[in-house]
């Protein structure tokens, strides 16, 4: 009777908190997604409109999310392990860790369709690919990246944007001044960043903790300068622009008779073929590097040297006496980690068309370290929900155009929008300061107690 009685309070906490978390998502996207202004020519005002179907998904969506993140902790042992509760959890917890990269690739691949049913327009549909979901995918692979630098290796860095610019200025150089395409210049923005990893990786081979942080920090605007500075290569404070867009080998995507449109036969005009198509495609492309880098980023964990990572975050010194090569452990660490950065950064400069030194500022570093901090370090579900949160957030912060109705014309909720993001971020780390999904569990541990012979245990200390 006992059991069944604390299931039954699981369920029902369970259940209260996904309704408590809906009601809180219909106060914070009721006036972003419920509302929106119209221009209305005729009578030269603006119209309030009511976008109730879209709220609708918005709020059973993040019900959903927050069911899932209740299954996964109970199935980690964080709810009572006797209960229905926790045996569902623990099934989700087994597949959420090993098929994150299926269960990502299959949600942000059906987001256009799921857009469109909910009838917000293929307008509107092309807004949230391109400054919604591809946006949000590059920081995902960032996070992910930075997540084996500071969430698997335990190494403070505030200088990632630095590999996040070099990829981005090596495919915009190179595609602008010699021709090259996307497909040659992507896995050669990662080697690059890789290798300026490797660079930053040298003189910090004996510092740790806030020291670590100082050089990396130094680090990422060193390259912000030379940015600014070395004008004939990278354009100055002006940066580069007219990047070419990536396009299939020999289809280009425009108007003319062998672009992608006539080629497919799909509908051809110059918004389709120099917007939309380009886009879209670019989404895709940028979904599949993200899968890669969630395979590999679960995959290294598994091997040794994800074991050396984790063994150093936990403690220098010990994993110095088991006989692991620090050196080559933090120099792993912060090249693979720059890798993803440079991937990122290519697909960045892609999509914008046009980078400058503005786009790489410090406060990317801890937009993108707040993102690994927030999900969970070491966690890959915590570092997608975190991602989704907060650049999602701040996208869907710019919609609060509803407020002039209230304040006036010359209000600009652009202003606000950090004010109210900065707020919830504190609020947060209250709640959970470990992170939504905190996962810092080894990878290698003992699947059963087994006893310990005693002609291995000193007399006195067994």
């Amino acid at each position: 009777m006992a059991s069944s009685n604390k299931t039954g309070t699981s369920l029902t906490g369970a259940i209260a908190d996904i309704l408590l978390w809906g009601v809180i998502a219909i106060g914070l996207f009721g006036p972003i997604i419920g509302f929106q202004t119209i221009s209305d020519n005729t009578t030269q005002s603006t119209i309030l409109q009511s976008r109730w179907t879209a709220l609708a998904g918005m709020v059973v969506a993040v019900m959903v999310i927050r069911a899932l993140i209740m299954l996964y902790q109970a199935g980690k042992g964080r709810e009572s392990g006797h209960s229905r509760l926790a045996a569902v959890g623990g099934v989700l917890a087994r597949w959420g860790t090993s098929r994150v990269p299926l269960f990502l690739g299959l949600g942000f691949a059906i987001v256009f369709p799921i857009l469109t049913i909910l009838g917000l327009g293929p307008n509107a549909s092309m807004k949230w690919i391109s400054n919604y979901g591809i946006i949000i995918l590059i920081y995902i692979m960032l996070g992910w990246g930075l997540n084996i630098v500071v969430g698997l290796a335990g190494l403070l860095d505030l200088g990632y944007v630095a590999f996040y610019a070099v990829g981005a200025y090596t495919y915009a150089i190179l595609s602008t001044r010699f021709g090259l395409s996307f497909w040659i210049l992507l896995p050669l923005g990662g080697i690059l960043a890789a290798f300026w990893g490797i660079i930053l990786g040298f003189p910090v081979l004996r510092l740790r903790g806030d020291y670590l942080a100082i050089v990396t920090l130094a680090f990422g605007e060193i390259i912000r300068i030379v940015l600014i500075n070395w004008e004939p290569v990278t354009g100055g404070p002006a940066g580069i622009n007219d990047i070419p867009q990536p396009s299939i080998p020999g289809i280009p995507f425009d108007a003319s008779p062998h672009g992608f449109a006539a080629t497919f036969g799909l509908p051809n005009t110059r918004f389709l073929s120099g917007f939309v198509y380009p886009n879209v495609a670019l989404y895709y492309v940028v979904l599949v590097l993200v899968l890669i880098t969630a395979v590999v980023s679960s995959r290294l964990r598994r091997l040794p040297v994800g074991r050396a990572w984790e063994a150093l975050r936990e403690d220098e010194i010990a994993c110095r006496s088991l006989g692991v090569d620090t050196t080559k452990t933090k120099l792993a660490a912060f090249a693979t980690g720059a890798m993803f950065g440079g991937l990122a950064g290519v697909c960045f400069a892609a999509r914008q068309t046009s980078v400058s030194p503005e786009s790489f500022v410090f406060m990317e570093s801890v937009m993108v370290l707040s993102i690994v901090v927030l999900g969970g370090s070491g966690s890959l579900l915590g570092v997608v929900i975190a991602a989704i949160a907060m650049q999602g957030g701040l996208e869907l912060l710019r919609e609060l155009t509803f407020l002039k109705h209230i304040f006036g014309q010359d209000f600009d909720p652009d202003q606000y929008r950090y004010l109210i993001f900065g707020l919830a971020m504190v609020l947060m780390m209250l709640w959970r300061p470990r992170g939504l999904i905190s996962s810092r569990s080894p990878t290698a541990f003992l699947r059963e107690r087994r006893a310990v012979s005693g002609d291995l245990v000193k007399e006195g200390h067994g």
